[in-house]
């Protein structure tokens, strides 16, 4: 993640009770592979530390925040931030061979659930659960611009995320291309696409979820290989994600036990 890609906005609620602060600890974190979810800066900071913190966040590609010191002043639990703030995944993430291995150990074919950038981690908790349910064998984030593994998030999910693996990748389009070379196919949600009773939903397979907004990013669903709509009878035209993951998901179930 180069210079100029780091993010420079106001930063939301992190969402997580692992909160890390201080530059040494944030370094000391760093270096001992501890999963970083959210890294918040004093905006402008330019010393040793700070520079020292950027390199480990860039080796990992963390997402950094500039933020001001007002803002990492409500953060802060114990008021000696230190201009930098972060905040540490409660759960270890997995990696995609992982997913793919516990499909095979199971003699199925996959079945994945990606999120194109989830931000709500109830909405993220909430769809590892019902992977677990539903019997896919992981769950696919991007590292950006999407809730990571918090403490809300394993609350919701119920225990779930003790047995489904969920991976975290740089680029989700690249990563769909080379589980196509596996054999994995992929189909999104989008209200605009065929009757998911229509479609041949069997075999192995991805699902797209887009986010609360915007749905499926565009260059996302054009790695798609179908577009699946959900039925619908009501006044309003959407559905909440997570309930739209957990619809599409069992007519996935649905189809694999025909």
């Amino acid at each position: 993640m180069r210079d100029e890609e780091l993010e420079r906005e106001p930063a939301g609620d992190a969402g997580t009770e692992n909160v890390i602060e201080g530059r040494n600890a944030v370094i000391e974190a760093f270096r001992a592979g501890k999963p970083i979810d959210k890294l918040f800066v004093l905006d402008g900071a330019q010393d040793g530390p700070i520079q020292t913190i950027k390199r480990e966040a860039k080796k990992r590609d963390t997402m950094i925040r500039f933020v001001t010191k007002e803002r990492l002043d409500q953060l802060s639990e114990t008021g000696k931030h230190q201009g930098v703030i972060a905040y540490a995944a409660a759960y270890e993430y997995a990696e995609v061979e992982d997913i793919l291995a516990a499909a095979r150990a199971k003699d199925e074919p996959p079945f994945i659930i990606l999120l194109d950038n989830i931000e709500d981690p109830h909405n993220l908790g909430a769809i590892v659960r019902t992977a677990n349910l539903a019997g896919a064998h992981g769950v696919i984030i991007p590292k950006n611009r999407a809730a990571g593994l918090t403490a809300a998030v394993a609350r919701t999910s119920a225990g779930a995320l003790n047995y489904t693996p969920v991976a975290r990748v740089t680029n989700l389009g690249k990563t769909m291309e080379e589980l196509k070379k596996e054999g994995l196919w992929f189909v999104c949600a989008d209200m605009d696409g065929t009757t998911m009773y229509d479609l041949d939903l069997t075999g192995p397979i991805g699902l797209v979820i887009g986010s609360e907004g915007d749905g499926v990013g565009r260059l996302v669903k054009e790695k798609c290989d179908y577009v699946a709509s959900i039925p619908m009878k009501g006044d309003i035209d959407s559905l909440n994600a997570s309930v739209a993951a957990g619809v599409l998901a069992y007519e996935i179930v649905r189809q694999r036990f025909q």
